[in-house]
């Protein structure tokens, strides 16, 4: 029975940025666990960076824009836009030194394996020659070297750019000193490659040619820096004629957005600093000094070198499993049945399988496709593109908004238009984030269609390492409302509803809400588990609160943001959160409902107010008994992973969950890839069992704390 607390108290609510720095500090854990391999690490260190400049760019940058227009916008921790800015600064510059001590460690671990990170000035003279030569046959010629003085202003310096502040002194009058910057074009490398195993950061030999590049002056000092601006685009949609022209324009300005943040060398000194900051005013605490290089995402490149693939984790090649791995055309397999998979582990192919023999086929008469971040070189649009030209009706749904996707996807929805499809840019005043795509086929007379729904994006690169679920049917009730769906997206519509389907921003929640609502009602007998990447929204909290009160047992698996506390007591004390980090990125939108007929949903909306309210989203039933029973063991097997998950606590921090003295260790991911390898090589007779009894054998002889 539920007691009569204030659902709303503050007290009961995670801050979201706050919650999302310690989604990133678990990414940096994954970088500090030495039993993962030197280059896994590494990369986790990569992922950590390239999170945070988005974090700074987009997140950091909002509050800052809100302080300054004196708002106070509150949410359900009632924490100001200054205060969460005083306590993102406080966590990151404690955090940093976390961070460098990870660095420092990683690589002088590497140097035992042959790769090493060196200065110039820690190089032999061969190596130094050898530099030399790359230097003037491959930077002198695209370096940018700036002079700054009464003639030659400030330059304005683009978002992430990188390079070297330098002061410097007349040859011939030393009392003459001046100082000027070095801009380092992103065409340029990191790092200076030596024999493949030797990574020279590129400012340190820069720094060495820095009076080739200011003839007749000597340098003093230098320092390298790395900026961060404002890249949230504001794109004033009512105001817009042509869509695409404004979101060009916008792509321009985030170039030059407001600074949000300064990286420099840890040599820097408060001239330098003092310098900068009379031509770009940042705030103090917002400049950050590191003892390593700069640009953590950069860290990609060592990663990626290909002599040294054994220091990741060993590769999976993703399976195709009945019934997609015989020669059967693809219409008549979904003819028969529905099919799920869940990728990495499933390959992605049959949905590639799916566009490319639909964009052949003389009986197709039409396609119909969202297109979110579909990737460069993407095979999916490359059919598209011949079904356009082939004289197919291609309808194809590109979000432009898609956050750093934009300009790739400029450029496919200028290539689709130019073959002949019908290219939608988007929906005003909504983003369209579903994951949907409806194939038209004439057979014997008459219209049959075949649809894919999935939970995440039309990208065969991405959808080898990112965990996400994809059903495919030919139901008419589906393809009716998927019909439905495309035609709300083309048209004008005030109702947008669907009969099989949920869609947001009208459908989705209040279908969320119904159905925590029913597990309310059985109290004990009550059962929730959600899969998502975050958990934002305030009335779905509250109704997973009021869940608990009653005895509902609610097992989250929330890869990042959680605003949700566990472990208050008389309002969540049924509800367990655990985030799940490893090989692959977690992605999947899953949740299981007990008492529910359907059991199982799959979504492309996570639980948060932009997905539920300001975007279009789809939401699916999965009633075919088979595929759910996949899925709950899917799930099951989450719940149970004692390698990779973090359980949060009540002051919304993460521990790593442990195996029992008794237990074995359950590394979900590892076992999904095993568990894939066996099928892969049995006998037909032995795919034909039930696959959710051959993942259950995984569980024997293991703790099992999620009974379904």
């Amino acid at each position: 029975m539920q007691n009569m607390l204030n659902l709303k108290n503050p007290e009961f609510y995670n801050n979201r940025e706050l919650s999302w720095l310690q989604f990133n500090t678990r990414v940096l854990k994954q970088a500090q666990d030495i039993s993962l391999p030197l280059l896994e690490r590494l990369k986790f260190l990569a992922i950590y960076g390239t999170n945070l400049d988005e974090f700074y760019m987009i997140r950091v940058a909002g509050l800052k824009k809100l302080f300054a227009a004196g708002v106070i916008v509150l949410g359900t921790d009632k924490l100001t836009p200054l205060q969460q800015l005083r306590e993102i600064r406080k966590y990151l510059h404690q955090e940093q030194q976390v961070l460098e001590h990870c660095l420092l460690g990683i690589l002088k671990s590497l140097e035992n394996e042959g790769i090493s990170v060196k200065s110039y000035k820690e190089l032999n003279q061969r190596e130094k020659h050898t530099l030399d030569r790359y230097f003037r046959e491959n930077i002198y010629p695209v370096i940018i070297p700036i002079a700054i003085d009464a003639t030659h202003p400030f330059p304005n310096l683009n978002n992430l750019s990188f390079g070297l502040i330098v002061k410097l002194s007349d040859i011939d009058n030393s009392t003459v000193e001046r100082f000027g910057i070095i801009r380092v074009p992103r065409v340029l490398s990191r790092f200076v490659e030596l024999n493949h195993n030797t990574y020279v950061p590129i400012e340190s030999l820069v720094a060495q040619h820095v009076e080739d590049l200011f003839p007749g002056y000597t340098l003093l000092k230098y320092a390298s820096f790395r900026v961060t601006r404002n890249a949230d685009m504001e794109i004033a949609e009512e105001e817009a004629d042509d869509f695409m022209e404004i979101l060009e324009e916008g792509l321009k300005l985030r170039r030059k957005g407001e600074m949000v943040r300064l990286e420099v060398g840890s040599d820097t000194d408060e001239e330098i600093i003092n310098f900068f900051n009379r031509h770009t005013n940042i705030y103090k605490n917002d400049i950050y000094k590191f003892h390593t290089f700069l640009n953590l995402s950069s860290l990609w490149q060592i990663v990626g070198n290909i002599s040294f693939a054994h220091l990741l984790l060993p590769p999976f090649k993703p399976k195709n499993i009945p019934p997609f791995d015989r020669n059967e055309n693809i219409f008549s397999i979904l003819e028969k049945q529905d099919v799920t998979m869940y990728h990495p582990y499933h390959s992605f192919e049959p949905v590639v399988r799916l566009i490319g023999t639909a964009s052949k086929d003389p009986d197709v008469v039409s396609i119909k496709m969202t297109l979110y971040r579909s990737g460069t070189n993407s095979p999916i649009v490359q059919a598209l593109i011949y079904a356009a030209e082939s004289g197919k009706q291609v309808t194809v749904m590109v979000e432009l908004k898609a956050r750093f996707d934009e300009e790739t996807n400029l450029l496919w929805a200028k290539a689709l238009e130019k073959a002949g499809a019908h290219v939608i840019y988007g929906v005003r005043g909504l983003k369209v984030h579903a994951k949907a795509a409806l194939v038209t086929r004439r057979k014997k007379g008459r219209l049959k269609q075949y649809a894919h729904l999935g939970t995440g994006n039309y990208n065969p690169s991405t959808a080898k390492i990112y965990t996400d679920i994809s059903y495919m049917t030919s139901k008419d009730e589906i393809t009716n409302d998927l019909t439905r769906f495309f035609h709300f997206l083309t048209g004008f519509s005030k109702k947008g509803k669907l009969d099989e389907l949920y869609m947001s921003p009208t459908q989705i929640k209040p279908k969320i809400l119904s159905l925590i609502h029913k597990e309310t009602k059985k109290g004990k007998e009550g059962q929730i588990i959600a899969k998502m990447n975050s958990l934002v929204d305030e009335d779905v909290i509250q109704a997973l609160y009021k869940a608990s009160q009653d005895g509902v047992k609610i097992d989250l698996i929330v890869r990042g943001i959680c605003c949700l506390k566990t472990g208050i007591e008389g309002v969540s004390d049924n509800i367990r959160v655990i985030s799940i980090l490893g090989k692959y990125l977690e992605h999947p939108r899953v949740f299981y409902f007990k008492n529910d007929s359907a059991k199982i949903y799959i979504s492309s909306a996570d639980w948060m107010p932009r997905n539920l309210l300001r975007r279009i989203e789809l939401l699916t039933a999965i009633k075919d008994e088979e595929s759910q029973n996949q899925i709950i063991q899917i799930l099951k097997l989450q719940c149970s992973d004692n390698v990779l998950a973090h359980e949060l606590q009540r002051d919304g921090s993460y521990i790593k969950v442990k195996a029992g003295k008794d237990e074995k260790p359950i590394n979900n991911h590892k076992l999904l890839e095993e568990f894939l390898n066996k099928i892969s090589k049995a006998s037909k007779k032995e795919t034909q069992r039930s696959v959710s009894q051959i993942i259950s054998k995984l569980f024997k002889g293991t703790k099992d704390d999620t009974k379904l």
